[in-house]
């Protein structure tokens, strides 16, 4: 069976962390097929957007298997010469639909997403501290960009929880929903992207993410050039003349 379940609605890629009894724990099998699922939907001309979420009702995911860590040194691929494929790696959009507990590496993977909406159940932590550890895949990292410095690093060095309304508080999460209307928010917010030109929405995405590491000047210049980019498109003169015409534009990402 499938840990991750891959599944097409459209132009819409759905994702699924498919270990509930594991509490959708990463295991080494779980990262390598959401990389396989990743690599066919950025390879892929007729998906557009992707979702990402947990399978069952306790958790989005509860983050690495420690079942799998062992102490000493890390051997083996982790940190090589392989491609990186990861959300924010990949131009077209993320959502992660997030439930139940969104912890450690877990977390970690939804920083990755671009957007981010939380069921009003969900609890987010990096606890890695509790163990002796700190968060390696990111987190140290992602969550003081996220979230003001002293809130992160609360999070970071106590290894406590917050609930989704203090995630909502401080950035975290864009949006807090009845847990019954998680995936069809995260469904109406992916078709809602899918209505915009995906060249500008993917130059768009490029330039913010790029352009946060950037001194602004680099970032403006950065901006500037997607722009010309966007301007020499079909989808742009499609848009203009949707607009004159007052119709719906027909986008092609060409």
């Amino acid at each position: 069976m499938a840990v991750v379940n891959y599944e097409k609605e459209g132009r819409i890629a759905l994702m699924t962390i498919n270990r509930p009894e594991a509490l959708n724990a990463l295991s080494a099998e779980v990262s390598g097929e959401l990389r396989e699922a990743m690599i066919d939907f950025r390879d892929n001309p007729e998906l557009w957007v992707a979702i990402l979420t947990g399978a069952g009702d306790r958790a989005f995911s509860a983050g690495a298997d420690i079942k799998g860590f062992r102490p000493g040194p890390r051997e083996g691929p982790a940190g090589g010469t392989g491609e990186v494929v990861r959300a924010d790696k990949i131009w077209k959009p993320f959502i992660a639909a997030i439930h139940g507990y969104c912890l450690g590496g877990g977390l970690e993977l939804a920083m990755t997403c671009d957007i981010r909406i939380a069921a009003d159940n969900a609890q987010f932590g990096q606890p890695e501290i509790n163990i002796g550890f700190l968060p390696g895949a990111g987190g140290t990292q992602r969550l003081p960009r996220f979230v003001p410095r002293a809130v992160a690093a609360e999070i970071l060095l106590t290894g406590d929880r917050i609930d989704a309304q203090e995630a909502l508080r401080v950035g975290l999460v864009s949006r807090v929903v009845p847990r019954d209307q998680l995936m069809s928010t995260a469904m109406e917010i992916a078709n809602t992207i899918c209505t915009r030109a995906p060249l500008g929405v993917r130059a768009c995405k490029e330039a913010m993410i790029r352009g946060y590491e950037l001194p602004l000047e680099e970032g403006l210049a950065l901006e500037r050039e997607k722009v010309a980019e966007c301007r020499a498109t079909e989808d742009f003169m499609e848009g203009a003349r949707a607009f004159v015409e007052k119709r719906p534009p027909n986008y092609q990402a060409k």
